[in-house]
């Protein structure tokens, strides 16, 4: 069975990507054995139906086409992360993110979702992409995760509360079609979880708004209807390393070898969006090479990275 990983970001990370999938196919004996990349998922900055982690910045359309062409060329599939929950009628009509569909619909790519409203629009209008149900739903009860299945889903990402949970891991069907979020930055049954994502939704859709005006004035998102993402701050945001590593809900790359795959999951999600370089290299490093390869692998990757510009410069 192949251990598939699904990685962030195509557009934030996308050269440190470049690089790592570079290292990857000059080492593969660096790399666990069958170590399948699955997916970059991730959004271009001014997505208003962006969500789970708010990004900021602006993408022009022709760098799109560019991150769509080089990624079709490695034959690594996109999903989009369009996980905003307070989408409306009226965001369905969004140009961007209308015209990242239409660039990207080539049969490969996936949205990952949680609006239905958003769901039904996209199924209708690009039939040909994938479809991911989110963790952002945060379906914790077994009966709800089932029905999930039972919809038109490629993929299932479970809630973390799930993971180490292994009465409740093996009688779930359809493990093959399930993705696992192996390193959790939020505490485990976090229940702010829901509001926070509904808060990040506006901020998105608050930037977007902002970044259609002439941009004289600071940013004010509670001019957008939106609240200030300092407002309520939530520890669980600035996480380091070692702390998601003492998570109940923390997988470690033994557990993937010796638990999970055996069990029948082999679909798992690396966190790390917005996290600098340096954090998101030791999680691909910790995760994906065998350990006696370890130090080898990271200077290597390092090297490449420092010589590329990826740790000091952005796209």
């Amino acid at each position: 069975m192949n251990l598939k990983f699904h990685l962030p970001d195509f557009a934030v990370h996308y050269h440190f990507n470049r690089v790592f999938l570079a290292v990857l196919k000059a080492y593969p004996e660096f790399f666990h054995d069958g170590l399948e990349i699955a997916s970059v998922y991730g959004t271009f900055p001014q997505s208003l139906w962006n969500g789970g982690r708010i990004v900021q910045g602006v993408f022009d359309k022709n760098t799109v086409k560019t991150v769509v062409r080089e990624f079709d060329k490695l034959n690594i599939p996109l999903r989009f992360t369009f996980t905003n929950p307070v989408i409306t009628e009226e965001d369905l009509k969004d140009d961007f993110c209308n015209y990242v569909l239409k660039t990207a619909n080539n049969g490969k790519n996936g949205v990952i979702v949680v609006s239905p409203l958003l769901e039904e629009y996209i199924r209708t209008k690009y039939p040909d992409y994938k479809v991911t149900s989110s963790t952002c739903k945060r379906i914790t009860d077994t009966e709800k995760l089932n029905e999930e299945f039972n919809k038109n889903y490629d993929i299932v990402v479970l809630d973390y509360d799930f993971n180490n949970r292994f009465d409740v891991l093996e009688k779930i069907p359809y493990k093959e079609k399930c993705e696992i979020l192996v390193n959790a930055c939020c505490q485990p049954g976090c229940p702010k979880r829901l509001q926070h994502y509904s808060d990040i939704g506006r901020m998105q859709k608050a930037l977007c708004s902002y970044l259609k005006t002439s941009q004289r004035v600071p940013f004010n998102p509670e001019k957008y209807g939106a609240k200030d993402e300092n407002s309520d701050y939530c520890p669980y945001m600035k996480y380091d390393f070692a702390d998601v590593k003492e998570h109940r809900t923390h997988i470690t790359p033994q557990d993937i070898l010796e638990k999970y795959i055996p069990m029948g999951f082999n679909q798992f999600k690396i966190e790390g969006r917005t996290i600098n370089a340096f954090t998101l290299a030791e999680y691909y490093l910790y995760y994906m090479v065998k350990p006696e390869y370890l130090d080898k692998a990271r200077m290597t990757f390092y090297c490449n990275l420092i010589n590329k510009n990826v740790i000091s410069s952005s796209f």
